[in-house]
């Protein structure tokens, strides 16, 4: 079990004009078996919150604390926050060339577990996480997300959730792209890592189309970077009906 709590941060981005602060005092419990959704319009710090807890350079905590069972994250390398069970699905995955998507997911699980798996059993259970996705076994020996097409790259984001096992999912608009049949599949997977009842999940989106999916315990409202107001499913539903414009409006003034 574990628990990962947010308290006050605040973020910011270097750019040529200096520090551009993002995220303003944000607030956030996510526990073992929760499915914590987060909904905001583009531009609201959505992504910088994930990249933050996930430890990329891009970004400054300029205050504020991330833990995870009461240890500082935010003092974690990004490879030790990793082994402590935090995954990062990007909104954006990058091409590897020259690294086959095979080798590149043994390297991710030995450096997680400090062992390296043994190639028979690895092979079964590459194929195993490619079929559970629908995509072809030869995918395991092409380059990681090279000439991937942008279901394929977010289904192969499922493929490392499933095979890497965290203790903490943050899917980063994950559903952006995807056509309804992937969407199903990438969903599905999703909730086989959900049901494992010891995991949790924070998935950042736009939409509600994913949430018709997967069954968020908690659905929070991110503007202007902080969390404008939460609450249950039936958040999600009113966000589809009225949109964002009056925590925009809030936000404003």
């Amino acid at each position: 079990m574990a628990t990962l709590e947010i308290k006050d941060l605040h973020v910011a981005v270097t750019t040529e004009d200096g520090q551009k602060p993002i995220l303003n005092g944000v607030d956030l419990t996510i526990r073992s078996g929760q499915t914590h959704a987060i909904m905001g319009p583009n531009g609201s710090g959505k992504s910088t919150l994930a990249y933050s807890i996930a430890g990329h350079p891009k970004y400054t905590v300029t205050s504020g604390s991330v833990t995870l069972d009461g240890v500082d994250v935010l003092s974690m390398k990004v490879d030790e926050r990793a082994r402590a069970g935090l995954f990062l699905a990007m909104q954006y995955p990058v091409e590897v060339p020259g690294v086959s998507v095979s080798n590149f997911l043994r390297t991710a699980k030995t450096a997680l577990s400090g062992e390296a798996p043994k190639l028979r059993t690895w092979a079964k259970d590459v194929n195993s996480a490619l079929d559970s996705v629908k995509m072809d076994r030869d995918f395991a020996q092409r380059n990681v997300n090279e000439g991937f097409s942008g279901g394929e790259k977010k289904r192969h984001e499922i493929v490392q959730l499933e095979l890497l096992n965290p203790q903490l999912a943050i899917l980063d608009e994950t559903d952006s792209g995807l056509d309804i049949d992937a969407l199903k599949i990438v969903a599905e997977g999703v909730n086989r890592f959900r049901d494992q009842g010891d995991r949790a999940v924070l998935l950042i989106t736009h939409y509600t189309r994913i949430l018709r999916y997967i069954t968020p315990d908690f659905v929070h409202v991110f503007v202007a970077g902080r969390i404008a107001e939460q609450g249950g499913p039936e958040l999600a539903e009113r966000l589809e009906a009225e949109g964002y414009d009056r925590y925009l409006q809030g936000a404003a003034s």
